[in-house]
């Protein structure tokens, strides 16, 4: 979605306004004197590594004393997700 920049002062008149439009997917850089000073954006989802799902299955299947199953549909989306992923842009790290 969009970005948009705002100044300090218009961001505190109406902070829930902007935190709504946060909410449906708009990202805020708030300026001070046209200087950037602060972005608000959604949080990103913490996605977990695979290595990290595979080895909690492992320790449930320690723990149960069981093999877990998934669901086909499940395994075929991560499947298809570890196909297609592309690189991790670091550019901006630095």
């Amino acid at each position: 979605m969009a970005t948009t920049n705002i100044s300090a002062a218009d961001a505190v008149k109406d902070f829930d306004a902007v935190l709504a439009r946060v909410q449906a997917g708009e990202t805020f850089v708030i300026e001070k004197e046209r200087r950037p000073v602060a972005v608000v954006a959604a949080p990103q989802p913490r996605a977990r590594p695979i290595s990290e799902v595979i080895a909690s299955f492992k320790q449930m299947e320690d723990d149960l004393r069981e093999v877990p199953v998934l669901d086909p549909e499940f395994a075929e989306a991560v499947e298809e997700r570890i196909r297609n992923r592309k690189p991790r842009d670091v550019s901006r790290w630095a």
